[in-house]
């Protein structure tokens, strides 16, 4: 069945299945990353695995890094030219809910290592097929789009409350203030965190089933001419604005990797319970649904260099909140709307840019460089720069000083904002693909 056979009802029948589908691919991602580092550090004696910085930049950042490199060819030459993306997105999901089930029972970094890289490589092409899925089969994807891809960030935000709710603490009660609950954590909370991947993974494959069997199954596109998009859009980095973007959108992606691998660690470190660790870094999901939904309005008022520009600055403003750790530990959580912020008016608003600049044979392909820099390049940098400068933020015998840290990522992502507020200039202003901003 292909989209253009559905009928107009057919279509807005389908539009259900495509809230689930979403909502399940980000349940399955936001159910053990933010809170991966923290049981991948914690000493073994509490359940956890005592792994060292390096180690968890490598199985969290460059695992995830060769995933991403290797999505294209496996959603945009394999999937889009020779099977139907349902299809394809259920065995990927099934194959990757195995692995990750049994990555949940591994002690040693090597286990840890090469099945999280199994991982990633079946699961990063999923990102970009249920984004072509939706935009595929939506009666008006312009428009109806944003919707549900908020539907997955609902789902992360969900996951991250429902976790440590059910699975981290006892009595459990509700009170007015964030994260509106509160409980005894049980003294095998890190131990019990490691579950997360167990459940990731069934939900997977659970997922997988529904993709079978709930989505349409939209025949492959056995198009010549894609195969020499990807090098056309290369030639972007020509235009003086892409590069510029590239290059900020590098140095940001590498801090951004350090707030996933470092972040769960140091509100343990300053003294936030497990139990509280996801609800506190959905904060930035919460923020981040505002922050896409004015993005576009902030866009048209004020033009691309100044919105980048802020989403930058908004990097090095939360990493400076979080070196300032003789803050009360309220106003660091509260810092974590930030994040929402930051990746919203930088990223997603350099995804628009890229979109509005490309021409319209190259745009899926200017997209998908744009995206290899942020999760395929930026991540492996940030895997073995994170051992490093963990290393380096560490006194002898002592804990990895956060302050310094956080202040060095604060540093690195003011240079950022000064490189787009110096070198961007928009090359899109006049033309009519500013239109509908």
């Amino acid at each position: 069945m292909t989209p253009d056979s559905l009928t107009s009802e057919g279509r807005h029948r389908l539009i259900p299945r495509l809230y689930v589908m979403m909502f399940l691919q980000y349940a399955v991602y936001g159910l053990w990353l933010p809170i991966a580092a923290r049981f991948l550090s914690a000493n073994p004696a509490a359940g956890g695995l005592g792994f060292s910085d390096l180690q968890i930049g490598m199985i969290i950042a460059v695992a995830g890094a060769i995933g991403a490199l290797c999505a294209p060819l496996i959603a945009g030459q394999i999937a889009d030219r020779y099977f139907a993306p349902a299809r394809c997105l259920a065995v990927l999901l099934a194959a990757g809910g195995v692995v990750k089930f049994i990555t949940a029972y591994q002690t040693s970094y090597a286990a840890w290592l090469w099945l999280s890289i199994a991982y990633a490589i079946l699961f990063m092409p999923t990102l970009s097929l249920t984004n072509s899925l939706a935009l595929g089969h939506l009666p008006d994807p312009k428009r109806q789009f944003p919707g549900v891809r908020a539907v997955g960030t609902l789902a992360w935000i969900t996951v991250a409350w429902a976790f440590p709710m059910v699975w981290l603490q006892s009595d459990l009660a509700f009170r007015w203030l964030p994260p509106f609950f509160t409980g005894r954590e049980l003294p095998d909370a890190p131990a019990r965190m490691i579950d997360s991947v167990r459940v990731a993974g069934v939900v997977s494959v659970g997922y997988a089933v529904f993709c079978w069997f709930g989505l349409p199954r939209t025949p492959p596109k056995r198009e010549a001419a894609k195969t020499l998009a990807l090098a056309k859009a290369f030639s972007l980095v020509r235009r003086r604005s892409f590069a510029v973007l590239v290059g900020a959108t590098l140095v940001l992606s590498i801090i951004h990797c350090f707030y996933f691998v470092q972040m769960s660690k140091f509100l343990a470190a300053i003294g936030l319970g497990d139990a509280y660790i996801m609800p506190a870094m959905s904060l930035g999901q919460l923020a981040e649904i505002f922050a896409l939904a004015v993005l576009g309005p902030v866009l048209a008022r004020l033009g691309f260099r100044p919105v980048l520009a802020l989403g930058a600055l908004c990097y090095c403003l939360k990493y400076a909140f979080f070196g300032t750790t003789q803050l009360p530990l309220e106003a660091i959580v509260a810092a974590q709307l930030i994040h929402g912020f930051s990746f919203a008016f930088f990223f997603a608003a350099g995804f628009i840019y890229v979109d509005r600049l490309a021409p319209p044979e190259t745009r899926y392909s200017a997209q998908t460089v744009y995206m290899l820099v942020i999760l395929g390049v930026g991540p492996l940098v940030a895997g073995p720069l994170n051992g490093w400068l963990s290393r380096w933020c560490t006194p002898a015998g002592g804990p990895l000083d956060y302050s310094l840290y956080w202040y060095i990522a604060a540093a690195i992502g003011l240079a950022a904002t000064l490189l787009v507020a110096a070198l961007f200039r928009d090359e899109t202003q006049g033309s009519r693909q500013t239109e509908g901003l």
